[in-house]
């Protein structure tokens, strides 16, 4: 399994990245994160596609809602990549999107096999954790029903052991500091978690977990 999260796009470790995906490459961009804000979505989903098309990537868009009641459709769509690129948004209507597609079954399944890479950030990085719990004081959870047209899950694709808070003492994609006080939470409670800068990322390759800092 490799996987690479972060609180903002590449953070400090773009070389990571590349390495993980076999270098730049075609590579599916699911953009569902953002799917209640539709006046901002095609200009969200261009925010990512153009630093991934710098670097030499071919970023093609997977419409999560394209693929709903459709997993093996998304399987064999998802098996033309090497990579998957997951990008930020409200992490419960991505999960709810996932959960619609199948792609919260049909991800693990590919991840296990090592077919692909799977790269997040912020609420992409965030999807793959045992649970979600906490996110609310960030992300709406009620964006979900109106969206989607399903409740809420609280649950993540358990694909690591840990919790993410994205954005930590990083003001200029939290302003309001949720990441750095949800962070402090979790701490207080005892919950195993990962707090990332928008600098860091943890990187997952086989039986390896690394947690990478800022690059000074």
């Amino acid at each position: 399994m490799r996987l690479f999260l972060s609180s903002y796009r590449f953070g400090d470790h773009y070389d990571r990245f590349a390495e993980l995906a076999g270098g730049p490459g075609p590579i599916a961009v699911i953009p569902n994160a953002c799917d209640a804000w539709p006046r901002a979505w095609q200009a969200a989903v261009t925010s990512d596609l153009v630093p991934l098309r710098r670097r030499g990537f071919r970023p093609e868009v997977l419409d999560l809602r394209e693929f709903a009641g459709r997993a093996t459709e998304l399987e064999r769509r998802l098996r033309s990549y090497p990579a998957v690129w997951v990008r930020g948004g409200n992490t419960f209507v991505l999960r709810a999107q996932c959960a619609r597609s199948g792609a919260d079954l049909v991800l693990p399944a590919l991840l296990a096999e090592d077919a692909l890479l799977y790269a997040g950030y912020s609420a992409g990085a965030c999807l793959p954790t045992p649970d979600l719990h906490g996110l609310e004081s960030s992300d709406d959870p009620d964006e979900v029903l109106p969206t989607c047209g399903v409740e809420p899950r609280w649950d993540g694709l358990g694909l690591v052991d840990h919790r993410i808070v994205p954005h930590v003492d990083s003001p200029g994609t939290d302003p309001d500091g949720h990441g750095t006080r949800l962070a402090a939470e979790f701490r207080a409670r005892g919950i195993p978690h990962w707090a990332l800068t928008d600098a860091d990322a943890v990187v997952v390759d086989g039986a390896r977990t690394d947690v990478l800092a800022a690059r000074n």
